[in-house]
């Protein structure tokens, strides 16, 4: 995959950014924050009020980190408040795009065929990696942010008086443990499969691997005495974690080398991701086969030929034990 330099698309020689053998995840560059009166928010301009059919979320449904986005959607109810597009999971000539694959959905915001579009609408000059999710905003014809940890937290917070649930998952008093939490989560875990997956060298490989147990490991002990990652009550930590548990078995085992243990193979974090899975309105928003599609189909450098497995076969539906922790 390429990315766009002062407007042009540019495709690269180097199928992975490494540095020394370490993969490195491009910073975002859209950090504007919608708010409930228009104020700015942590980072960003000012201007985005919250408002009923003023946003735009572009995503697609095989990324985890723009399924973060898609869950916070469809837990604050606000699926009638900001619209949303699904890319095809396969990138075409110029990344991500927009077609008639099962799944996915056309530009419904701006009638565009690729989502690096969306990206030159905000600015004809724009240089970066044209990634999901998107948050775009129709009034002022701009993306407002395109960062998921923030884009989730907006979700949460910002639409208030167009949704009924009223669910806090980023509740005041547990900030601080939630950001901890947050942090080891995403560089060993969320962003660990990839360091283990892209790593060019056998050391960077080793590293990324070795921490990516010993945290699921540690996960695995607190989830013996915690229904939660927080403690009693869903969090968004939970959903952070989520969108990569979903994709383990069926992705990073093998596809990203992260082959010690599979989830189901620990009893809590198996039975965790099955309660996830099972609260209402979150099923639909897994899709196995644009997951499996997008990274056997698009990562050549790992799989050449692009074939994508048959298996494993995976039931998120049965039973989990979480209950025991009460409701």
């Amino acid at each position: 995959m390429g990315l766009l330099v002062d407007g042009i698309w540019q495709d690269e020689e180097q199928a992975v950014r490494t540095q020394n053998g370490h993969f490195v995840r491009p910073v975002t560059r859209y950090r504007s924050w919608i708010t409930p009166d228009g104020k700015p928010g942590p980072s960003g301009d000012d201007g985005f009020a919250a408002a009923r059919g003023r946003y735009h979320l572009y995503v697609a449904l095989a990324c985890p980190w723009a399924h973060r986005t898609i869950i916070m959607r469809v837990l604050k109810g606000l699926e009638d408040v900001v619209s949303m597009s699904v890319v095809e999971p396969l990138y075409g000539s110029h990344g991500w795009k927009f077609g008639t694959m099962p799944g996915a959905t056309p530009d419904t915001a701006n009638g565009k065929s690729e989502l690096a579009e969306i990206y030159l609408l905000a600015d004809p000059r724009f240089t970066g990696r044209v990634t999901v999710p998107v948050l775009w905003d129709k009034e002022r014809r701009t993306i407002v942010n395109n960062e998921s940890a923030e884009i989730i937290r907006m979700l949460n917070a910002a639409f208030g008086r167009y949704t009924n649930i009223t669910t806090d998952y980023y509740p005041q008093a547990l900030h601080a443990q939630i950001d901890h939490i947050n942090e080891l989560v995403y560089g060993t875990v969320n962003n660990g499969v990839y360091r283990a997956g892209f790593a060019s060298t056998q050391a960077a490989y080793d590293e990324a691997f070795t921490k990516l147990f010993a945290t699921l490991d540690q996960i695995e002990e607190r989830l013996s005495h915690q229904r939660y990652l927080a403690g009693a009550v869903i969090t968004e930590a939970d959903w952070r974690l989520f969108t990569t548990l979903i994709r383990f078995d069926a992705v990073y085992y093998v596809h990203f080398k992260c082959n010690l243990r599979r989830i189901i193979d620990y009893p809590n974090l198996s039975n965790y991701l099955r309660e996830l899975y099972q609260v209402p309105g979150v099923a639909p928003t897994v899709n196995m086969d644009h997951i499996k599609t997008h990274y056997y189909g698009t990562h050549r450098h790992l799989n050449p030929r692009g074939i994508v497995p048959r298996g494993p076969l995976l039931d998120f539906t049965t039973p989990h034990d979480r209950g025991r922790f009460g409701e």
